[in-house]
């Protein structure tokens, strides 16, 4: 998948350093140890998704702008559908017995996500900067939740990795709210700053004459 995407960022007219970037994120996600620390552990799971959304697909968005502002509206339904699922234990359950249902989820994920970011960094009206960052911090707040459902979460949510966290000294309730930490600090950390940057632009817009 990502020597592809480095192929398509030589072409004329593609920025070749989001495309360069996006071929990284996407080999880091699916290439890289990353991916078989997936099937231990759900924390690194949650990494996995955070490089998928908050990396690939911001900069597979910069290398191909298709989109009009009013996308990131759709894309932001759709990414809080497959963020959700992913969530669900009966879900993850069938993504985790299923490579067709694993690939769908994960194509869900990347191309709902690749709309929003699309959506969010489209150059439209004065005021699109500002609507974007509402989006950005509804984004934020979905994840922050999750995260806290993962963190406090009294039992463990996701058995498939209860054989398989021992080996790195904790066990998977610990792991389960490793998990939500990774979605609170690495993921609102980069979406606080997108959103703070958006309404900064926003305003500048606006406060021009």
């Amino acid at each position: 998948m990502a020597a592809p995407l480095l192929a398509a960022g030589l072409v004329r007219g593609v920025p070749r350093g989001p495309a360069a970037l996006a071929a990284a994120a996407l080999f880091v996600a699916f290439v890289s140890p990353l991916c078989a620390l997936t099937v231990a552990l759900f924390a690194a799971r949650g990494l996995h998704h955070l490089v998928l959304v908050l990396v690939a697909a911001p900069a597979l968005a910069l290398a191909w702008r298709c989109s009009a502002p009013a996308a990131a509206t759709g894309g932001l339904l759709g990414l809080s559908v497959f963020l959700w699922l992913w969530h669900v234990p009966a879900a993850y359950e069938l993504a985790w017995r299923s490579p067709s249902a694993y690939w769908l989820m994960q194509a869900g994920l990347l191309g709902s996500a690749w709309a929003f970011w699309s959506g969010v960094l489209a150059d439209g009206r004065d005021d699109a900067p500002i609507a974007a960052a509402g989006l950005v911090l509804a984004l934020a707040g979905q994840m922050g939740l999750i995260g806290a459902i993962l963190t406090f979460a009294p039992r463990i949510l996701y058995p498939q990795h209860l054989a398989t966290t021992e080996a790195f000294g904790f066990g998977a309730l610990a792991d389960q709210q490793l998990a939500g930490l990774v979605m609170w600090v690495p993921g609102m950390v980069p979406l606080a700053v997108i959103g703070a940057l958006l309404l900064r632009r926003g305003w500048q817009r606006l406060s021009l004459p």
